[in-house]
């Protein structure tokens, strides 16, 4: 494979592991920073690594003209998008593939990003290939008469399936952030609310479409870890991750490797069975539009065990690495800690073969990754500005750290949480065995994890590591 230099057009840890992957597989980079970032450890990394002509200073990282100024000006080959920013742009990635000096996009083909992007279309893709979606429409509906027989066939669904209160959402359907959604919990108001929704979507959107779906409430969250080359050829999972632990606004908070733990825990349905269908259903998905990169599919799993696909993510995830951590692959020695996602996403983008089928990959003890970030839980998650001015952690073959957070003791240089990006700190990946050995450690680095600082105001810096200490015993419990 050619060598490439490659643009990293993010920010923190995911900056890192990109880096990282980089030199590891013996690829160039260049990396770009705000002034917000400048004490960021991607910054520090890139400047030891490579020096300061691999850094470029930005006013923006979502500015797409100068992100594309600075690869030309680093004359890169490849643009590595992360996640957020333009990861799932599918404008960003065909103006990458298809400008006057082309670049390769690290990421699906942007067809893929546009396709699997819009949700309502991902669910009619997988409706065509037998994927189990919430019941509800796959379209939006402009006809009041087609809208009160949907929403029937729900409630009737509903009370067959045992619920007691049925629930039917409401939603414009050019509609986003929460915003135009109701829930309706009898058949005799759904009219009334219907109407309400359309003239809201036809005042606020210009756009008088709405989805009327199940309301599914309890549920778990489970995704599936897939690859697959370039031409959609050969697609493989690396098992299944649980984030159910979020906070109110949804934002995952602590992920899961395997999704479910049947070995130790009881549920009341087959949740091995869930499992093997999820990763099943997902890879045949990935094969049938020809997936060609690194994607998640994202599931709900009902309390009575009935899985239905959510969407599709069309990037590399924040919580890879606790798939990776618990995956292992036959013949590669390069992984001791487990599978290295974003190196892997990095040698499909650039057009390497996977080199290793399903039946290559086996699976090994339990991951669980933490979110570590200043925020008060107790307090609806609040966000909370200021300075870290002690950071550090015990070393130990079974953790893995990734932060952008330099380690500090008292009276180093505090480290300024910038306030142009949401307060996450690090990510921290525990293994275990079984699931209890990695509780127990789990446990062990957040008891003995030092963070501390002062808030904007002077006061103790809140984060969320007791809450996270709260919810590690219950871990995958359902």
């Amino acid at each position: 494979m050619a060598r490439h230099k490659i643009l990293i057009a993010n920010r923190g840890e995911i900056a890192l592991r990109i880096l990282r992957a980089c030199v590891k597989l013996g690829h160039d980079f260049a990396c770009v920073f705000t002034q917000a970032d400048a004490a960021s450890g991607h910054v520090r990394l890139a400047l030891e690594l490579g020096g300061p002509e691999r850094l470029f200073r930005i006013s923006s990282y979502q500015d797409p003209s100068e992100i594309l100024a600075v690869a030309d000006a680093a004359e890169v080959t490849a643009v590595h998008p992360g996640y957020g920013f333009f990861a799932e742009d599918f404008r960003f990635a065909r103006r990458v593939t298809e400008r006057k000096r082309p670049l390769v996009f690290i990421g699906p083909s942007w067809t893929l990003v546009r396709d699997l992007g819009d949700k309502i279309n991902t669910k009619r893709i997988a409706r065509s290939h037998s994927v189990p979606t919430i019941p509800g429409s796959d379209r939006p509906i402009y006809d009041e008469l087609e809208a009160v027989e949907l929403a029937q066939t729900i409630f009737a669904f509903q009370e067959d399936q045992g619920i007691e209160e049925g629930c039917v959402l409401v939603k414009a359907s050019a509609g986003g952030g929460g915003m135009g959604i109701e829930e309706v919990y009898d058949a005799d108001s759904f009219r009334s609310v219907y109407r309400r929704i359309r003239n809201y979507a036809k005042r606020n959107l210009s756009d008088e479409g709405v989805l009327i779906e199940q309301r599914v409430f309890d549920f778990n969250h489970l995704e599936v870890q897939v690859l697959s080359e370039r031409g959609g050829t050969n697609p493989v999972h690396l098992g299944t991750r649980n984030c159910s632990v979020q906070s109110l606004g949804r934002q995952k908070r602590i992920e899961v490797a395997p999704g479910f733990d049947p070995a130790s825990l009881s549920y009341g349905f087959d949740a091995a069975g869930v499992l093997s269908a999820i990763t099943r259903h997902s890879v045949n998905m990935a094969a049938q539009v020809g997936y060609d990169n690194v994607g998640t599919w994202e599931w709900i799993v009902t309390p009575r065990g009935e899985p239905f696909l959510m969407e599709v993510n069309t990037r590399i995830q924040v919580e890879n690495g606790v798939s990776g951590v618990t995956a292992r692959i036959v013949g590669r020695t390069d992984d001791q800690n487990g599978v290295d996602v974003v190196a892997e996403q990095i040698r499909l983008g650039l057009g390497e073969p996977l080199g290793y089928t399903q039946q290559d990959i086996s699976f090994t003890g339990v991951g669980i990754e933490y979110r570590l970030l200043a925020e008060d839980p107790d307090d609806r998650f609040t966000p909370c500005l200021g300075r870290i001015e002690a950071f550090g952690w015990q070393a130990e073959p079974w953790l893995q750290v990734f932060t952008q957070v330099p380690e500090l003791t008292r009276g180093d240089t505090p480290y300024e949480i910038p306030m142009d990006f949401d307060p996450n700190l690090a990510l921290a990946i525990v293994w275990g065995q079984d699931l209890g050995e990695a509780q127990a450690r789990g446990e062990a680095f957040l008891r003995t994890l030092v963070l501390a600082g002062t808030d904007t105001v002077g006061s103790p810096l809140r984060t969320n590591v007791e809450f996270l200490l709260r919810r590690t015993q219950t871990l995958l419990h359902f």
